[in-house]
């Protein structure tokens, strides 16, 4: 036969078992998970705190309590609140029917609890179950999610960026100036043009053409700050986007050494490569009311004024150059 200890045992692992005198004449398995040891021989109120209700301090208030709920702790582990039903036995002591009500996930995560420390018919096993399956699947959807943000972000990039030289594309442009504007940070543009850069491809190919635009684009990361953009707009024309750079000693310094580098030749299949280029430079403070479009169309008149005077070299626009390129003698120039 079993005894009532045994199936105690079997039935409500998180029991306590309080004599008449208060002192603790036996508990379920549970209880020494929670960090205390043997508890038997210690009086019951000098190891738990009754917290609801609030006027027990004796044996006989506890007894009381014959079949309500009472919420209590241990005293060793004040951060978790326990339910327990109290029930008379048959020797004027009681039995507590313990179980840790809601803050059941936190006490299986702080304890290291398993199914086998409840009753077979706790509905806190199902509540682990399913608290664990909600975390399976909230851990999935972040995993979904944060795929997706990368693919967008993925996708975002790849539209905003120049599949041959990784440098940013066309569309980027109107963003960025739209925000310096916003802003009222000062900037400057630089439009740059490879000088005889169709001479490459006519005489060694497009595989040629497409290594010198390569070539081109690192050196421009080389002599660019982080916070500049870098654009190629199409064929063998980029623009530097330079925020709050105005200076006209650096920037004249800045071209000079990215005309310098573009210039000098290097190999390519065997075969000498030698290029130029001409750059054209406008500036935010030249034109403070008009806006991003017209710091871009200076730039290019001034490109064509660079082009018309030899190539090689750069020029900052300014007023003479007039606002449109029908202003500026031989605007027909041919860039090439």
């Amino acid at each position: 036969m079993i005894s009532t200890a045994d199936l105690l045992q079997r039935l409500r692992p998180l029991h306590v078992c309080v004599g008449k005198t208060g002192h603790i004449s036996g508990h379920g398995r549970s209880l020494t998970k929670l960090g205390v040891e043997d508890l038997r021989g210690k009086r019951f109120l000098e190891e738990f705190e009754v917290l609801r209700p609030s006027a027990i301090g004796s044996m006989a208030d506890l007894a009381d309590c014959q079949e309500r709920v009472i919420r209590l702790r241990l005293r060793r582990v004040p951060d978790i609140v326990l339910r327990g039903l109290v029930i008379n036995d048959q020797a004027d002591g009681i039995i507590l029917d313990l179980s840790f009500g809601i803050a059941v996930v936190d006490a299986v995560r702080a304890f290291d609890l398993t199914a086998q420390d409840f009753s077979p018919s706790d509905l806190a096993v199902e509540l682990l179950f399913l608290q664990e399956a909600k975390s399976t699947a909230m851990a999935a959807s972040f995993n979904l999610n944060a795929r997706l943000d990368d693919a967008r972000l993925a996708a975002e990039t790849r539209a905003l960026t120049d599949g041959l030289t990784g440098l940013h594309n066309r569309r980027a442009v109107d963003g960025v100036m739209h925000r310096l504007e916003q802003s009222q940070t000062v900037y400057s543009v630089l439009h740059l043009d490879l000088d005889l850069f169709k001479d490459v491809n006519d005489t060694f190919g497009h595989a040629a053409g497409d290594t010198v635009l390569k070539h081109v684009a690192a050196i421009l990361r080389r002599n660019t700050r982080k916070d500049d953009l870098l654009v190629r707009i199409g064929g063998d024309e980029f623009l530097i986007i330079c925020p709050g750079l105005v200076d006209r000693t650096r920037l004249a310094t800045l071209s000079e050494t990215v005309i310098r580098d573009i210039s000098a030749p290097f190999e390519f299949d065997g075969h000498r490569i030698a290029i130029s280029a001409s750059i054209g430079i406008g500036l935010s403070l030249d034109v403070p009311h008009l806006g991003p479009e017209r710091v871009s169309d200076n730039a290019d008149i001034a490109l064509y004024a660079a082009k018309r005077s030899g190539r090689g070299q750069h020029v900052f626009w300014t007023k003479e150059l007039g606002l449109t390129l029908a202003d500026m003698p031989l605007s027909q120039a041919r860039r090439s």
